[in-house]
């Protein structure tokens, strides 16, 4: 059997060369034999997943941030042959591990991989890239991106709302118009999450209804408010019912076309992306993955 180990040296505050011997001692353990890529500029892990899948390797480990596992998300999406698939999170926020139960300590990640429950999940497709998390359209979503690489190793998710705390005190508003499955929405909105999973931002009970495998886009509508129903708002995020506050509006569907009157920029996983208009379609069930069997 061979793996495939893609790790990231600059994530986790350049942690990766710590775990690095260990990790390959544990798959070496398992069975395989190990073929290991270090990435040193962006894209690498994507080039080095395609490589994985024209090599039909069995399984692909990554370890890194949530910019490390989009890009291999995107080397897998479009592959005939895709691998078994986990990674061990080194990032900030390390929201798709959250979601999928993978332990957010490094060294419990790793003991992990010796385990052998497996689950197929969603990924979006976002034009001609995809993603594994969350697109986030709006102020906030681009002031976020604005969010510097040492504010969020210093401040993790504190850093992203900072940032947006700067977008909801402005007076801007650019409509919007989504046209999903069920029909069009239009409005101004503060922000648009388009979510495949519960955890965003580092809040695991952001989008509460979301699975990681339901074959479905989960869009937040969050309307123009003021400082006080956002502060409301925040406390629900925190207990798990933001979909019951009135300034929310939730959509469920399979793909989404979302237009602006001014073109604004997306976040895609934590990072920055095109802009507007955009077209989404969730994949469902798309690549397996080795992840810990929840109780």
């Amino acid at each position: 059997m061979k793996a495939m180990f893609i790790y990231n040296p600059s994530s986790g505050k350049a942690d990766a060369e710590q775990y690095k011997e260990t990790t390959i001692n544990v798959l070496e353990g398992l069975g395989y034999k190990v073929i290991i890529k270090e990435t040193e500029k962006q894209n690498d892990a994507m080039v080095f997943a395609k490589e994985a899948c024209a090599e039909k390797i069995d399984f692909l480990l990554a370890m890194g941030g949530d910019g490390t596992i989009n890009e291999v998300v995107n080397g897998l999406a479009e592959q005939l042959h895709r691998p078994l698939f986990s990674f061990i999170p080194l990032g900030t926020v390390n929201d798709f591990a959250r979601a999928l139960g993978i332990p957010l300590d490094p060294h419990l990640a790793i003991e992990a991989v010796k385990m052998t429950h497996t689950q197929m999940v969603d990924i979006g497709q976002i034009g001609d890239k995809y993603f594994m998390n969350i697109v986030a359209i709006g102020e906030i979503a681009s002031r976020v991106a604005e969010a510097t690489v040492e504010q969020k190793t210093k401040m993790g998710s504190l850093a992203y709302l900072l940032e947006g705390m700067k977008a909801i005190i402005s007076d801007e508003e650019v409509e919007m118009t989504i046209t999903h499955d069920s029909g069009i929405w239009k409005g101004t909105p503060l922000l648009l999450l388009v979510a495949l999973t519960n955890s965003v931002g580092g809040f695991e009970k952001m989008v509460n209804s979301a699975e990681v495998n339901d074959g479905k886009l989960h869009i937040y509508i969050i309307k123009q408010a003021g400082l006080t129903s956002i502060a409301r708002m925040g406390a629900k995020i925190l207990l798990g019912n933001l979909d019951k506050d009135n300034g929310v509006e939730v959509i469920e569907t399979s793909s989404v076309l979302i237009e602006s009157e001014n073109p604004l920029y997306c976040n895609v996983d934590g990072d920055e992306g095109d802009c507007t208009p955009l077209e989404i379609k969730v994949l469902p069930k798309h690549i397996k993955m080795l992840i810990p069997q929840k109780n």
